[in-house]
């Protein structure tokens, strides 16, 4: 997915900016303990390009990935632009389900996305006790784009 040349040189981290503002899902890579790979999309929200979150349920399989191996990698990127003209942030991080004493704000990242589109409300008690989901966050330890000849470009 290549960028155009002046748009990763002028502002690659502006470039980034305008992918994850204008997407909705992110493909969230995982792997199994044996290393078997799962790809799969998520609704997200994220905080400053270093934090990503989604809400999944414990079953999932990308959720029990993550139990077993916490290394992922993301791709935020719009799939209706023309072939040659796509622009895509890619991250390499950690995930995990968050923690009880960061929920609240990480809940008001979320939360403050889902409401913006339209979508419902999310409170701690969709998320903690017997409620089905859990409110997952891929911490970034790399974030890139690509330049016109596929070579990754840090944005952060």
């Amino acid at each position: 997915m290549n960028m155009p040349t002046d748009a990763v040189n002028a502002a690659p981290l502006e470039a980034a900016r305008r992918v994850i503002d204008a997407n909705t899902y992110l493909t969230l890579a995982t792997a199994d303990a044996d290393g078997r790979p799962w790809a799969t999309p998520v609704w997200f929200a994220e905080d400053e390009l270093r934090v990503y979150f989604w809400v999944s349920r414990l079953e999932t399989r990308h959720s029990q990935n993550i139990a077993a191996r916490p290394e992922v990698a993301l791709a935020v990127f719009d799939s209706t632009v023309a072939v040659g003209s796509a622009i895509a942030v890619y991250v390499e991080g950690v995930a995990d389900i968050v923690p009880d004493a960061e929920l609240d704000a990480a809940l008001a990242v979320y939360d403050g996305r889902s409401v913006a589109q339209g979508l419902r409300s999310w409170t701690r008690a969709d998320v903690t006790g017997s409620a089905p989901f859990r409110l997952f966050r891929a911490t970034a330890s790399q974030v890139s784009v690509l330049d016109e000849h596929e070579r990754r470009v840090p944005v952060l």
